[in-house]
């Protein structure tokens, strides 16, 4: 069983720019709005079926959606992300504006909820990331995702089909995601996922603790705790300004353990002792 994660927020709130650390060899990005990513993005390239290269797929089509969900594997990634998936159903609603009677809204609905079907019985591991806007009332209260049409508010519940629901806010010019409910929306996580109930909007981050939770075997969880470690390593170093030619065999050894966590985690014990000896 795959895990889904829903992320809601109002447009401009940081939930497209969480994907800027990702490494896109592992994401298929299905954009249901073709627009230019808000970050630079070189590596971001069309997906290509024939090749199976390629990171983004522009359709608001069901039918693909859940094919590109249920072919991850086949494919090589590791990560979906849906994004602006309201567009899914407004798009949807819009070419069909002309058609009377309530059948659209049923089958707008239909698609939604084979789509978050399709993203919670998908291959073991895969992680779905669903991106969308969210809707508040009139007192800024009771937010929830934006969707069309009662069936899916009343009958449904988006939300609940899914254990993991992040908010994205701007706090003070900061961009993060609520993890719990504030008692005015539909923000969870499971227990102890998360130490704060507010995180930095970096789906890194919150894919490594999320795999780290589930017991998920990932690769990036690794390259991530060594760029820490070697962001870690440069900083004690700064003590070293003086020890140019110590300076040059720590940034050597740097280079050739980059990822290897074990040998990194080897230079910096090694380097603490070497802080401890000079204060002695």
């Amino acid at each position: 069983m795959s895990v889904p994660i829903l992320i809601i927020g109002k447009s401009g709130t940081g939930k497209t720019t969480a994907l800027r650390n990702l490494n896109p060899n592992e994401v298929l990005l299905i954009q249901c709005l073709k627009k230019p990513l808000p970050f630079k993005s070189k590596n971001w390239k069309p997906w290509d079926a024939n090749t199976k290269t390629g990171t983004v797929l522009v359709s608001d089509k069901s039918k693909v959606i859940i094919a590109g969900i249920q072919k991850a594997k086949e494919n090589g990634k590791k990560i979906i992300i849906i994004d602006d998936f309201q567009y899914q159903m407004a798009n949807t609603f819009m070419r069909r504006s002309d058609e009377k009677g309530y059948n659209k809204f049923t089958e707008i609905a239909k698609s939604v909820w084979e789509i978050v079907q399709a993203a919670i019985y998908s291959d073991d591991e895969l992680r779905v990331y669903i991106l969308s806007h969210s809707h508040e009332d009139e007192f800024g209260e009771n937010i929830k995702m934006k969707t069309i049409g009662k069936l899916l508010d009343d009958k449904i519940t988006i939300e609940g089909m899914f254990t993991i629901v992040l908010r994205s806010i701007i706090s003070d010019g900061e961009y993060s995601f609520i993890t719990q409910n504030t008692g005015k929306d539909t923000s969870k996580s499971p227990m102890g996922m998360f130490e704060n109930k507010e995180i930095p909007n970096d789906l890194i981050e919150i894919d490594s603790i999320i795999c780290d939770y589930y017991g998920i075997k990932n690769d990036h969880v690794i390259e991530n705790d060594c760029t820490k470690t070697i962001a870690l390593i440069k900083k004690r170093l700064e003590e070293f300004k003086d020890d140019e030619a110590f300076t040059e065999k720590v940034i050597a050894s740097i280079k050739i353990y980059k990822t290897n966590l074990k040998g990194l985690k080897a230079v910096l014990k090694k380097l603490e002792n070497r802080i401890i000896d000079r204060e002695n």
